[in-house]
């Protein structure tokens, strides 16, 4: 007996030490963490693992290794503001009243009675976090932490809005660049610092990635959403010394390479902390490179045309999605998905539910187990410019309505920095494209499908009512405005 009341205090201590390491480790959460990396005008084929020439991302194409990597997924509008305000809301950016790119200063933002992403996951609680490129709104009132985040670190335009030419310097009598004021780094509500040169512009993705880390380790007890929209490949580029000269690709490839290095570290984080098994990553970007800066330009992989355009090189973007155990590794969708089709995915995988205001999102978080089969989508609608419906498909049925817009074909691109020529005035016929054996969009087949061509204008014209369009003159009767500055 004396024995056994010896090794009680043994048994105690060992008891209370399981205890206390316990107490430290990440409890094992049943709502998934999520880590949305979006990147800016980086085009289909700017990534090894889609083909990339003179481009190594090695820490990318492992998450697509693990994960499941996506062939047909949709940018919702080919820039900026638009598509984010889509990827934010589960809806077509027309839906929710904006379009384009907003400039600085702007009276208009994304309306505070839009739920984003962020403010659905605050219905269970998740720390939110976003770190990078906002343009949703400079004015206080639409800035992040009014729109569901709680901490911020980023620029709240797009990189080139600002008062600096193209070589780098200030911008000199009769520059377009005049028009911006400086370009700040805002922390919360408030700048913090002005981005004035190119050097400042090397450190955006080190101090992003620091910053979105930070964040993890700090909330790595509670489930949250990271939120990280890196200002590049948008041009002006810039990267640190440490990887200057690394590619084969020149500078745009070395920021590329930069910012794979860096996706690296994140994943190295979420091992350390104990949270690898239970984090959803997303890595996709906002729309197709911008083609007329030539080697300061992606490639869209052979896709027809690039950003501006509502042809598949603007549009169809690369995009991976990674969860151990939850998403088999290694499996590659060709299904027709979305940036909207996020929300209400993430929406289904949380168990919370879908905003009351009507989206256009469906949930495909049935594609991202495993199945392969399943077509959640059939469905795309290609608006552009301000509400103009340019195209709609139906699974790999493609029409593009006449239209006039920008085209980089037969156009020399500008070199180190300068943009090249990319008129905004070419007539683009009607034409059908079969996308599964000509995803390049060069052969027109629609006299030989007479009845998918009605089929698909049948589409467009629900579409109208619906959504609007304004070469149509159509308003919509689903459209709703932007959030305006109140006075």
């Amino acid at each position: 007996m004396k024995r056994k009341l010896k090794n009680i205090p043994l048994v105690l201590v060992l008891a209370c030490m399981l205890v206390l390491n316990q107490s430290h480790a990440p409890p094992k959460q049943r709502t998934p963490n999520i880590i949305l990396i979006f990147m800016d005008d980086l085009g289909y084929g700017d990534l090894s693992c889609y083909g990339a020439d003179g481009i190594h991302t090695p820490n990318i194409d492992k998450l697509a290794a693990e994960g499941i990597r996506f062939t047909n997924f949709m940018s919702a509008q080919a820039v900026c503001s638009a598509s984010r305000a889509a990827l934010m809301t589960g809806s077509y950016p027309n839906r929710v009243g904006i379009s384009g790119a907003l400039s600085p200063n702007s009276t208009v933002g994304l309306a505070r009675e839009e739920m984003t992403i962020a403010e659905l996951l605050k219905q269970k609680n998740y720390a939110t976090g976003i770190f990078g490129k906002w343009h949703l709104g400079d004015a206080k009132e639409f800035l992040p932490l009014q729109q569901g985040f709680d901490e911020y670190l980023g620029i709240p335009y797009s990189n080139d809005m600002w008062p600096v030419d193209y070589d780098g310097a200030p911008a000199r009598k009769g520059s377009n660049k005049l028009q911006y004021p400086p370009l700040p780094l805002i922390k919360n509500d408030r700048p913090i610092k002005i981005i004035s040169s190119l050097d400042d512009q090397a450190k955006l993705t080190e101090l992003i990635t620091n910053e979105a880390i930070g964040f993890i380790k700090r909330n790595k007890h509670k489930p949250f959403f990271a939120y990280i929209p890196h200002p590049m490949p948008h041009v002006p580029i810039n990267a640190s010394p440490a990887f200057i000269g690394n590619s084969k690709r020149g500078l745009f490839g070395d920021v590329i390479q930069e910012v794979d290095y860096h996706v690296g570290r994140i994943m190295k984080t979420l091992k350390e902390e104990g949270l690898e098994e239970n984090t959803l990553v997303i890595f996709t970007s906002d729309n197709g490179p911008w083609l007329n800066f030539g080697d300061h330009a992606g490639s869209t992989g052979g896709l027809r045309e690039g950003k501006g355009t509502s042809f598949e090189g603007g549009q169809r973007e690369p995009c991976i999605m990674r969860w151990k155990g939850i998403v088999p590794a290694g499996i590659v969708s060709n299904q027709l998905v979305s940036t909207i089709d996020i929300l209400p995915t993430l929406a289904t995988l949380v168990e919370v539910p879908l905003p009351e205001r009507k989206i256009d999102g469906v949930d495909i978080s049935s594609v991202l187990k495993g199945d392969l089969h399943i077509t959640p989508r059939k469905t795309f609608l290609y608006y552009y410019r301000r509400n103009s419906l340019e195209a709609v498909r139906r699974d790999n049925w493609k029409l593009v309505f006449e239209h006039r817009g920008r085209s980089y074909l037969g156009q020399r691109p500008g070199v180190g920095g300068f943009p090249g020529n990319a008129p905004e005035d070419v007539l683009f016929p009607e034409a059908l494209y079969n996308l599964e054996v000509d995803p390049t969009e060069s052969h027109d087949v629609s006299g030989y499908h007479p009845e998918i061509v009605s089929a698909l204008r049948l589409l467009a014209e629900e579409a109208r009512k619906e959504l609007g369009d304004d070469l149509q003159k159509s308003p919509g009767s689903g459209r709703r405005g932007p959030g305006e500055l109140t006075k």
